[in-house]
């Protein structure tokens, strides 16, 4: 089964809740290492939709300059 691409919110919201975690040393060595390899993930996630969020918005701006 496919696994559903979170939003970016969600991500954003998982990235905040692990850096408190982090940041309260709530986190031993073996799951700081795990948190922040899938935070390093989430990061990689919300830029691509970042990236494609601006290219879409310059797709839709460019076609009002056309018309």
């Amino acid at each position: 089964m496919a696994k559903k691409e979170i939003s970016y919110n969600e991500a954003v919201s998982e990235i905040e809740q692990i850096m408190k975690k982090i940041e309260e040393d709530q986190l031993n060595i073996d799951e700081l290492s795990n948190n922040v390899k899938h935070v390093a993930g989430l990061i990689k996630l919300c830029k691509k939709k970042l990236h494609k969020t601006q290219s879409d918005i310059q797709k839709i701006l460019d076609d009002i300059d056309i018309q």
